[in-house]
């Protein structure tokens, strides 16, 4: 879809994809090792996939999560698929602290407080863990 800023070539070289999706870092200071699991194919919703097809799709997410865990070591784990702005299939995976800028709230909601800066994550670790992490 043309309009889409999710469909086709990413602007960016994703850590890793497939034939279905792609895993793509996401530059965020505040939030270091945020990334997004995108479908390739412009589908809205889990339930325009088969049933393989959202296991791999959640496979995927949850390799990223698990990475996530064991490269930054964040307090807490994001999961969001909204699509509200963008109707394209995706998955956030955000890694959260108690003390970052935004918690409890969601990362788009109220600022709750300034956060200390944070180191940023490695892309080369974040893939091998993630690899790891798929199997």
């Amino acid at each position: 879809m043309k309009s889409c800023p999710l469909c086709g070539e990413p602007d960016q070289a994703p850590l890793w994809q497939d034939a279905l999706c792609r895993l793509v870092w996401v530059a965020d200071a505040d939030y270091p090792g945020f990334c997004r699991v995108i479908w390739k194919r412009h589908v809205k919703e889990m339930t325009d996939l088969d049933a393989a097809k959202r296991r791999h799709m959640m496979t995927v997410v949850l390799a990223a999560e698990a990475a996530l865990r064991a490269t930054v070591r964040p307090d807490k784990i994001n999961l969001a698929s909204f699509g509200n702005l963008v109707p394209h299939l995706h998955w956030h995976i955000i890694p959260r602290w108690r003390n970052d800028r935004h918690f409890p709230n969601p990362i788009w909601g109220e600022t709750m407080r300034q956060a200390p800066p944070r180191p940023p994550a490695d892309p080369a670790a974040l893939r091998a863990a993630f690899l790891a992490a798929l199997g």
